[in-house]
């Protein structure tokens, strides 16, 4: 698949002026969120980002993420449509390196997309989500090979493919219904925001320091 089918260019562009984390970890991070829940329209999606202290989405990429996110969420709930689900990563015309990042990056947003959702996790569930830590916590220089090549690329992309596959056949929720939401209206004060007044001591919530520790350089 190349990067036009694939949507990579519509991203790149999409959020060409967004750089606070890539396309492959936000993605990811929709889709983990996705896995549990019903995909929310722009104003949740834009208070998730808040919320989660990002920078605000451009209206292109904010717009292009809830219409994405319908599109997943349809797709994971179809038993057969599932098993076409693929992570946003570029094609194999690039180079490994960049291939193997992408990766990495979308496992470590997929991670914090479904640590978000507050879901309990099965025996299968915790053991898989452990095997794409492994994957998000891959550190490779620019000049390394990476091990294994490009059969061990396709072993882990094709694992990595399959777990919003596995995690979404639980009952889904509102994204207004999580814990970092509930509760609060569209206009309510950010984390950050409280953080600046003293009313908070991290800045962030806890489920990112555990689950989204291996940041993309």
């Amino acid at each position: 698949m190349n990067d036009n089918i694939s949507g990579w260019n519509t991203w790149l562009t999409a959020f060409d002026d967004w750089t606070d984390v890539s396309i492959s970890e936000v993605h990811g991070l929709m889709t983990g969120l996705m896995t549990a829940c019903d995909a929310p329209d722009e104003p949740v999606w834009a208070k998730v980002f808040e919320e989660l202290s990002f920078a605000p989405l451009p209206d292109e990429a904010l717009t292009l993420l809830t219409e994405e996110a319908e599109d997943t969420v349809f797709q994971l709930k179809d038993k057969d449509d599932a098993y076409s689900y693929t992570p946003l990563v570029p094609d194999d015309e690039h180079d490994l390196y960049e291939r193997v990042i992408a990766l990495k990056q979308w496992a470590n947003g997929f991670m914090t997309g479904f640590g978000i959702t507050d879901c309990g996790l099965s025996s299968d569930e915790n053991e898989m989500l452990s095997d794409l830590a492994k994957i998000g916590g891959i550190r490779l220089e620019y000049d390394e090979d990476f091990e294994g090549g490009e059969e061990s690329y396709l072993h882990i992309y094709e694992f990595a493919r399959m777990v919003p596959v596995s995690f979404a056949t639980r009952k889904r929720k509102a994204v207004k219904d999580i814990a970092l939401i509930a509760g609060l209206a569209i206009d309510a004060k950010t984390t950050k925001e409280l953080q600046a007044e003293g009313k908070l001591p991290k800045p962030m919530p806890p489920v990112l320091d555990l689950m989204n520790q291996n940041r993309p350089s």
